[in-house]
C-alpha cells in the first residue's frame, strides 16, 4: 500500500502552461509535479523530485482524456474509370 504526504484537489495546484505541469508546494521548499500527459494517462501521483514524498492528485479523468481522432472526416474524390 502507497503512502502518500497527502491528497489534493487539482485545483489547489498550479498549472504552467510552457512546461504542461501541475505543481503543489513540497514542504522541503521544491514542488510535487505532475505532467498534463500524466494525467491523460490516468495517473494520479505527483512527486517531489528533491525528496522522497508524493501526494496523490484528486481530479475528473474524463476532464483530462485526449480527444480522439475518430471525429476525424476525409473526403474522397470520386475516380474516373474508362473502360476500352
Amino acid at each position: 500500500m502507497t503512502s502518500y504526504y497527502d491528497e489534493i484537489e487539482i485545483e489547489d495546484m498550479e498549472f504552467d502552461e510552457d512546461e504542461q505541469v501541475y505543481t503543489y508546494p513540497c514542504p522541503c521548499g521544491d514542488k510535487f509535479q505532475i505532467y498534463l500527459d500524466e494525467l491523460q494517462d490516468g495517473e494520479d501521483i505527483a512527486r517531489c523530485p528533491s525528496c522522497s514524498l508524493i501526494i496523490r492528485v484528486i481530479y475528473d479523468p474524463d476532464e483530462f482524456a485526449e480527444e480522439d481522432d475518430d471525429d476525424t472526416t476525409f473526403q474522397v474524390e470520386p475516380a474516373t474509370v474508362t473502360v476500352a
